[in-house]
């Protein structure tokens, strides 16, 4: 079960279609005959907005641009500051290395970031007078410094630091075997898990750049935030015996001096994680699983409310049977503020401490991210759209008012996709809500070929927001599909979770239900059909060729056929044990969920497989096996493996040849 969230839009109407859209200042969006498709080669000119830091008056918002350098084929982050009225956009830094990490010193005289400019080891903190200027490096901590956050006197920092290797002297540099001896070894990105290194919490006086530690020991700290009187620190930490076999996270506080000893303030066997303290530091927020397994795919997070001094929890959304993530208080106290996932979107929605009540603040066809508190009424947030890329916006009233306006050179030359909302019954009687892109140039009534792209997870969404692989490929003339299939979140946990321990079967049948829904509405020529995914999408595309022969073409990324063969060998061991069970215990239930490999002969659509080489948390050799299936077996198949990628393929060029992949696939065999 793999983890890769996608984002796109659509609107929950039963068979119902959206001729043109409105954006929320009201403006109506309507395809132009100047403008022209998307390509793959715009994913070159697309910037992403993120990280917007609120000044402490709350008339500046520090946030990072990231770009694409097509030349040198990476991205590099700036920070830039806008007013809260819109009126001044200002590029505050430019390196080759690029900044990242921007935050207000408690005066809101200067800003603060991270950067490795310079040959600094690593990154490092770097401050700068927030009317421009040269910034001025602040740490010079070996290995780098992974986060850090300003005391509320603005005297010290909190440094989020992982311990280093001791350094090598040795004149031949010849790494070292691997010793392994963790019962989860690997970690995508990161590589093998076998350095008994750990994340611990230090401060560091500005001053005197005097750095003390503040935590120590054979455990990981993180999510660290301050008190408001600066007094106290609160932080999430696993502290049970073998944290590589669950995921219990506890919150913990430590008094903000050298030598404390931690607190221990709950005790919920799953995870605990996100604390935010009350304005008047009485109360921490925070969000809480609502299983308490060891292993947790199949849960939504709940509000949680706890005293400084401990105590039993308070569930503030405990029957409201929805996702909710990224709690922060308002000015006065007297609300939570935070993200819920519902079906289709994330809103926003203040919640009571007393009682729970829950009010929401900006819902609608689109997709928010977190917010801060500017005042009592207005909110700093992302919003995303399903022809805008995410920017910042304030939430005023209910309603929002967009800030930044950097997508607007890459929006302009383009018309992009209409998307409709649909609902589709499968054949046990499940309703299912679907998302169809629509290309720009499309007819009314016009029957067009359909790719089923399936998002990753499963336990994730197809939402409101803009997505860019769906947009490309309705650029190419065809209608997308995006399913959320049992499994996925936003509808309920019982909907969630009833896949455990039963892969490609419940999530099968609600995909076929959408196209077969889509087919008898006359959307989708029913012989021109096409499928594909990355991860879990990936996964599930392998389970959909050999269970139906009615797909023409099919992309699968990062999935496998056989997942009997990454026992071991993939990140999973803690879900394979506790979900399925130990191989020589429940093989049975293994070569159930492994039946894209062992009935491979069964399938007969042309397929692609990709992924990266890198790859660990689906391995490549997932997509090796189906490829030599295929290859075995007569059926035209392709295989593209990405040179030093992950399970994300994160290189400009190569998620451009990835997007060019699958159109001249399809293309060859759906046009």
């Amino acid at each position: 079960m793999r983890i890769l969230f996608t984002v796109v839009f659509g609107l929950a109407a039963m068979g119902h279609s959206l001729p043109a859209y409105s954006g929320p200042a009201g403006d109506t969006v309507v395809p132009s005959p100047s403008k022209r498709p998307l390509r793959p080669a715009d994913l070159y000119r697309l910037p992403a907005v993120s990280d917007q830091q609120l000044s402490p008056d709350g008339k500046w918002v520090a946030y990072t641009l990231t770009t694409i350098d097509s030349i040198k084929d990476k991205r590099t982050s700036a920070i830039w500051m806008i007013s809260t009225d819109g009126s001044q956009d200002l590029r505050m830094t430019n390196s080759p290395e690029g900044e990242s990490r921007p935050r207000w010193s408690p005066d809101g005289k200067y800003l603060s970031f991270l950067s490795s400019r310079h040959e600094s080891k690593g990154s490092q903190v770097w401050l700068m007078d927030r009317r421009g200027g040269e910034g001025r490096r602040l740490t010079e901590i070996k290995g780098g410094v992974n986060d850090y956050a300003w005391s509320p006197d603005g005297q010290q920092l909190l440094l989020t630091l992982t311990d280093q290797e001791p350094e090598d002297t040795g004149k031949v540099k010849t790494t070292k075997p691997y010793v392994i001896d963790r019962y989860k070894y690997k970690e995508d990105v990161e590589g093998y898990q076998f350095k008994k290194l750990y994340t611990h919490l230090y401060l560091f006086t500005i001053d005197t750049k005097k750095t003390d530690t503040l935590t120590r020991g054979v455990h990981d700290e993180g999510a660290a935030v301050w008190s408001p009187d600066g007094a106290t620190i609160a932080f999430v930490s696993n502290r049970t015996e073998d944290p590589d076999k669950n995921e219990n996270t506890d919150l913990y506080t430590i008094a903000a001096r050298p030598g404390s000893i931690p607190r221990q303030l709950t005790n919920w066997k799953g995870a605990d994680n996100s604390p935010r303290w009350s304005p008047d530091g009485q109360y921490i927020a925070y969000t809480r699983s609502t299983s308490d397994a060891d292993y947790i795919m199949y849960d939504q997070p709940v509000l949680a409310l706890i005293s400084k001094d401990g105590g039993e929890p308070k569930l503030l959304t405990r029957n409201l049977d929805r996702p909710v993530r990224n709690p922060r208080w308002s000015k006065d106290g007297k609300n939570i503020i935070a993200q819920v996932t519902d079906d289709r979107q994330q809103y926003l929605a203040a919640f009571s401490p007393v009682d729970g009540k829950m009010t929401k603040l900006a819902d609608g066809p689109r997709s928010y991210g977190p917010a801060d508190a500017i005042s009592d009424d207005s909110w700093l947030t992302t919003l995303s759209e399903p022809q805008l890329p995410a920017e910042l916006f304030v939430v005023e009233n209910g309603k929002p008012r967009r800030l930044t306006h950097h997508m607007d050179e890459f929006l302009t030359p383009l018309s992009l996709a209409t998307v409709e909302g649909f609902n589709s019954r499968s054949n046990d009687g499940t309703q299912v809500s679907g998302l169809l892109f629509r290309p720009a140039t499309a007819t009314p009534g016009q029957k067009l070929p359909l790719i089923l792209f399936i998002h990753g997870g499963p336990v994730s969404q197809d939402d409101y927001g803009f997505d860019l692989t769906r947009q490309v490929l309705a650029a190419g003339g065809y209608a997308v599909a995006a399913v959320n299939y049992r499994g996925s979140n936003g509808r309920g946990l019982d909907f969630c979770k009833i896949i455990s321990a039963d892969w490609g079967n419940k999530e099968v049948i609600d995909l076929h239900g959408a196209v077969d829904y889509l087919v008898k509405q006359g959307i989708a020529d029913p012989d021109k059909l096409g499928v594909g995914g990355w991860s879990y999408g990936g996964i599930l595309t392998d389970y959909l060729i050999a269970a139906d022969t009615r797909f023409k073409a099919a992309t699968s990324g990062a999935g496998t056929g056989f997942t009997l063969s990454l026992y071991g060998v993939d990140r999973y061991v803690n879900q394979y044990n506790n979900e399925i069970g130990a191989p020589w215990k429940s093989i049975d239930k293994y070569l159930k969920i492994s039946y894209p490999l062992l009935k491979a002969d069964r399938i007969r659509t042309p397929t692609l497989f990709l992924s990266g080489e890198k790859d660990f948390n689906v391995p490549s050799a997932g997509s090796e096996q189906m490829y030599q299936a295929l290859r075995t077996l007569g059926v035209t198949t392709e295989l593209i493996i990405y040179p030093g990628q992950f399970h994300g393929i994160t290189l400009p060029s190569y998620q451009k040849d990835r997007l060019e992949r699958y159109l001249a696939w399809y293309g060859k065999y759906l046009k």
